[in-house]
């Protein structure tokens, strides 16, 4: 991450950038709007002044919490596919979308008060997980781990509707065996 100089980020101003926005994410999943930033800066373990040099706005700082859980979620795909095998990657990819799913939900009045301010954080959010999880069924299709007659958009959206459906943390473990029930469906021969 950069400055808006255009210089990088020093390595602990960096780390204090992220803990700042994983605090966001499980405060506004919390709280909602009501979260207080000072509240954030603390559960961070950072100064208030490091919250507002980073993020002047609350609209700032929630914007920037959901683009990162949404970078996490994508930019993950080349360490799973590079450390496990592509039909095992996939199904650990299926349950960070839910966790990514789940964080969104939970920051949905926070993100509806960036969206009535005016900026649309979900503008890339479809192209990208999309793309990320057209790139985990190619490398099992590859292998022949994974059927090759079933698309990246046919599978978000069977994911999305099990994370629209499992939202609340009792759910989990029903969220796993319909997660288990779609990998099956994504690695089955079809005869």
């Amino acid at each position: 991450m950069t400055r808006e100089t255009g210089r990088p980020l020093r390595a602990d101003a960096q780390r204090n950038r992220e803990k700042l926005l994983e605090a966001a994410v499980r405060v506004f999943a919390e709280q909602g709007l009501g979260a207080h930033r000072e509240r954030i800066a603390k559960e961070a373990g950072v100064g208030a002044g490091t919250l507002y040099r980073n993020f002047p706005t609350r609209e700032a700082l929630i914007e920037a919490a959901y683009r990162n859980e949404l970078a996490k979620l994508c930019e993950a795909v080349p360490e799973l596919l590079g450390a496990l095998p592509p039909h095992t990657a996939l199904r650990t990819w299926m349950a960070r979308f839910i966790d990514y799913t789940t964080a969104k939900l939970g920051m949905a009045e926070a993100l509806r008060a960036v969206v009535d301010a005016g900026v649309n954080p979900y503008a890339e959010s479809r192209e990208r997980i999309q793309g990320a999880l057209a790139s985990l069924l190619e490398a099992g299709v590859a292998t022949g781990a994974v059927r090759s007659d079933v698309s990246a958009a046919d599978a978000l959206v069977a994911l999305t509707g099990i994370a629209l459906t499992c939202t609340k943390p009792d759910q989990r473990d029903q969220a796993e065996r319909l997660l288990d029930l779609l990998y099956d469906g994504l690695t089955a021969k079809r005869s």
